[in-house]
């Protein structure tokens, strides 16, 4: 193997996951394509002394570069330690789609692994598996599966409609494929447009109110996997005064509707061992960089708006491991 992601300092996410499931939190489950994003990320976390999974797509691997994400993710855990918060650190693939990829980024540092088969039928989804996991454990790398289907748009992960995860089906999927979690659809969905208006209530307020988790299959499958990690994907928010700062500044984000924190919040003192946000944390640096070139024109150092953009970012990221997530000091 090319690289071990122990020589470089990270974690996988077995102590991880028992710890957050005996606490009762979640673990933040990041994803960065650039050094802002990796800086506010790590500056958060080590602030809030949080347990921290750092989250990579295939898109944002082909994006940054492979062999600069490796060397971002050994610079990350050296900038922890320099901020006084050695907290444990995972480097995860999101939505591995392929056995090559995986095995990649394996060979390339990762320390867990998430191979998404529920595109394919269920016994294509359990042979791709097994096939990641028996790979992926001779390292001591941690693999994420997935059964049912979420809704919306992540870099290359497309879905028109979601499949809730049948309860009945997830014991014969870890018993074959032999996964460390497992991620399921309850009613979160990717992107920040995750429900169309025709889908919500309006409160008094006349803001759109998503229709809730589906906490009942949540609770079956806790009652079939007892003490087994459960994953949540497509976990953002959408705040609207990120989404109304956006849309002031020349924007143009429509009927964009996300899932209210303290649902969020009652699933992380469940199996929900790792919550994913992706979209919140693009919101907050887009917000943060229209109202900045919107009110200062003369500025073109990037460092000008991207600067507040990553303390924007910083800012939700360490709301979320206070309020949400519950994994303040759990580092």
């Amino acid at each position: 193997m090319a690289v071990s992601y122990k020589e470089i300092g990270l974690v996988n996410t077995v102590d991880m996951f028992k710890k957050a499931m005996d606490g009762g939190y979640a673990v933040p489950a990041y994803n960065f394509n650039n050094m802002e994003q990796l800086q506010a990320i790590i500056l958060a976390c080590a602030e809030t002394k949080s347990p921290l999974i750092l989250q990579v797509s295939s898109g944002a691997r082909k994006y940054a570069n492979q062999t600069l994400l490796r060397y971002m993710a050994e610079g990350a855990v050296e900038y922890a330690k320099e901020l006084g918060g050695e907290i444990p650190i995972a480097l995860h693939l999101d939505h591995g789609d392929t056995f090559e990829l995986c095995k990649s980024c394996i060979e390339t540092g990762f320390s867990s692994v998430m191979i998404d088969g529920s595109h394919h039928p269920y016994e294509k989804n359990v042979e791709l598996t097994a096939q990641v996991v028996e790979y992926a454990h001779k390292y001591d790398v941690t693999v994420e599966g997935e059964l049912g289907v979420l809704a919306g748009i992540e870099d290359d992960v497309v879905a028109e409609k979601s499949t809730y995860t049948k309860p009945e089906e997830v014991e014969d999927f870890v018993g074959k494929t032999g996964v460390d979690s497992l991620a399921i659809s309850i009613g979160t969905s990717h992107g920040a447009n995750k429900f169309k208006p025709e889908q919500c209530t309006k409160n008094e307020d006349g803001v759109f109110v998503p229709p809730p988790l589906k906490f009942d299959i949540l609770q079956e499958i806790e009652n079939i996997l007892p003490g087994f990690p459960i994953v949540l994907h497509g976990s953002s928010s959408v705040p609207m005064d990120l989404v109304n700062i956006i849309n002031k500044y020349g924007g143009e984000i429509k009927d964009a509707v996300g899932i209210p924190e303290e649902q969020l919040r009652k699933a992380a003192s469940s199996a929900v061992c790792k919550i994913n946000i992706d979209s919140d944390g693009r919101l907050a640096m887009t917000a943060a960089i229209r109202e900045t070139l919107a009110e200062q024109p003369s500025v073109f150092d990037p460092r000008k708006y991207l600067g507040p953009a990553r303390e924007a970012l910083k800012e939700l990221y360490k709301h979320k491991i206070i309020n949400v997530l519950g994994s303040e000091n759990k580092g």
